[in-house]
């Protein structure tokens, strides 16, 4: 039943709809008249692509190169170029300077120890007004003469912060005194003295700090100076490489540029029977215009790579050597350092001049510490001194008893300038002192804010190792995966060169038999000069992570045979180079 009643529901609608008047149609435009172009005649064939194309021929590009005579060419060994580099290098002669400053300085410091010796000698007129009978005036005054001369020395000792004095008087003296029983008389005196330190400046004094400390800037500047020996020796060694790297991808290009005109004169020929359509030899001539490109390029390369070496290697302008082509001589080394990271590490800690340096300021905070903590002690010295006189003269009226006649004056006072040094000799007259000298700060404020700051300082100092003892190791890390991985990609481009060198023959062979296409063998050719500056750029980037590696571990100068030293001991050795940068001398021992 419900079937039946939607049946008849559909068809009452479609009844509806057909009753339904349609609605009057619009008036149509009229109709404009559309106009049809001609067609074009095409020929039965296409035009042969360039039948008469021929490139004009162009020479091998040439080696010259701007401001350089190539046919002056100047083999240059890696050890030559670091010999002539730390010969010339102005950092390297700065470096030097600084070196020689804290010679100078420490040789300054000792001089302290230099005994100080001093002398004195005046003529003296003096004229003294006396109202007194005793005074033995003459006309209301007394005049006194006398030639003085003096000598002696002063100093500190270097043990235990002492210092000494030791002084020797004489003269010769007049005077108008009618009750002098000797005149002239010759006074002579012979003065030692020695103050010592019992408390503070005993263990450690100034003089002792500024010796030690000066000590402590000779190897810190020695460790400066080493650091940018190590420095220059990495930049030279990197140049190096870049240079010979330069120069045989420049022969890669030129051999690429070889390659594909024999392969452009092949196409000729074949086009010339008939087997190659003409748009091969197009082709090929587009493949000897980008490898013409690549040359100059690689030429480019060249000069600026060559131009980095030169700049280390000459201090002037004018240097010959900006003429003279270089040529590296030194091989490739392929074979990479084999050192464990803890290995690796632990090297770089004991050998890398910025640790040397750290603990040479880290022993220059530690003799602060230990004076300025010697300086919040009190001052208390001992002084000692020992006097010896003489005296002579020549014996006047007034010295003879007028009742018996005899001399008032003792008979080894009389006597001329040679009895009153006897006298001295004899030491009859000595005189002895001994006594303490205490000098109790109140508070001793400065040498306590001395101290804390120089701890303070020693803190600063550990937490600046900390920070560039993991700045090493990141370094030694880093050095160490870039040796590995330039390792590995050495290997890897070894292969790919290998390999394209393989599908480039085998694509050439296919061609001639007409198995393959001219694309093919463009695209293989194009590889295989990629593949071999590939190989070439994974070699010196090898080289490269080597000499970065041995920076990083510190030895970079044993690694290339490089010691500093004063000069004194150089040993005469047939198998040793040696040269002096004035004071600071370096030898390059070739390896057996």
């Amino acid at each position: 039943m419900v079937v039946a009643a939607v049946l008849a529901l559909i068809a009452a609608v479609g009844i509806s709809a057909q009753d339904k008047p349609e609605p009057s149609p619009l008036p149509s435009p009229s109709p404009v008249p559309i106009e049809r172009a001609t067609p074009v005649t095409l020929p039965d064939d296409p035009p042969p692509v360039a039948p008469d194309f021929s490139a004009p021929s162009r020479p091998l590009p040439g080696p010259d190169r701007v401001g350089v005579d190539v046919t002056r060419q100047m083999p240059l060994s890696l050890e030559g170029a670091i010999r002539m580099a730390l010969e010339n290098n102005n950092d390297i002669d700065a470096a030097r300077n600084t070196v020689e400053i804290a010679e100078f300085n420490l040789r300054g410091a000792r001089g302290i120890y230099d005994p100080l010796i001093f002398s004195e000698s005046y003529f003296e007129s003096n004229t003294i007004p006396t109202a007194s009978l005793i005074g033995g005036a003459v006309n209301g005054a007394v005049t006194q003469r006398r030639i003085f001369g003096s000598g002696g020395l002063t100093g500190f000792s270097p043990w235990y912060g002492g210092s000494y004095s030791a002084r020797f008087d004489s003269s010769r003296f007049t005077t108008s005194n009618t009750n002098a029983f000797l005149n002239p008389q010759f006074p002579s005196t012979l003065v030692f003295s020695y103050t010592q330190p019992l408390f503070r400046d005993r263990s450690f004094d100034n003089n002792r700090r500024q010796i030690e400390i000066a000590k402590r800037n000779l190897s810190l500047s020695d460790a400066q100076f080493r650091q940018r020996a190590i420095e220059v020796i990495a930049l030279v060694e990197q140049a190096y490489w870049n240079l010979a790297f330069a120069l045989r991808n420049l022969q890669v290009q030129l051999d690429a540029v070889k390659q594909a005109r024999s392969q452009l004169e092949s196409n000729e020929r074949l086009v010339e029977k008939g087997v190659l359509a003409p748009i091969d030899v197009v082709a090929a001539t587009a493949q000897i215009t980008t490898f013409e490109q690549n040359v100059y390029m690689a030429q480019e390369d060249v000069t600026r790579a060559e131009n980095t070496l030169k700049t280390m290697l000459s201090t002037e302008r004018t240097s010959e050597i900006w003429s003279q082509a270089l040529t590296p001589i030194s091989p490739v080394n392929l074979d990479a350092p084999r050192v464990g990271l803890d290995t690796a590490v632990a090297e770089a800690l004991d050998n890398r001049p910025e640790i040397v340096q750290i603990e040479a300021a880290a022993e220059i905070n530690r003799i602060d510490q230990r004076y300025f903590r010697d300086q919040t002690k009190p001052q208390i010295d001992l002084v000692g001194s020992y006097t010896s006189q003489g005296l002579a003269g020549t014996e006047t009226p007034n010295a003879f008893d007028p009742n018996t006649g005899r001399s008032r004056v003792p008979p080894n006072l009389v006597g001329g300038y040679l009895s009153s040094l006897g006298n001295l000799i004899a030491q009859d007259y000595p005189a002895y002192r001994v006594g303490l000298t205490i000098t109790l700060p109140w508070g001793n404020t400065t040498a306590r804010a001395n101290l804390g700051r120089s701890i303070v300082e020693g803190n600063r100092i550990a937490n600046q190792r900390a920070q560039t003892e993991q700045i090493v190791e990141a370094e030694v890390r880093n050095a160490l995966q870039a040796l590995r991985s330039a390792e590995a990609r050495l290997a890897s481009a070894t292969a790919s060169r290998s390999a394209a060198e393989k599908l480039y023959e085998s694509e050439e062979r296919q061609f001639r038999s007409g198995t393959t296409t001219f694309y093919l063998v463009l695209q293989r050719q194009t590889e295989l000069v990629s593949a071999r500056g590939r190989e070439l750029q994974a070699q010196t980037d090898l080289n490269k992570a080597i000499s970065e590696f041995q920076r990083a571990t510190g030895n970079t100068l044993s690694a290339n045979n490089v010691t500093v030293t004063d000069g004194r001991s150089l040993i005469q050795d047939e198998n040793r180079i040696k040269f002096a940068v004035n004071s600071r001398f370096f030898e390059l021992r070739r390896p057996n």
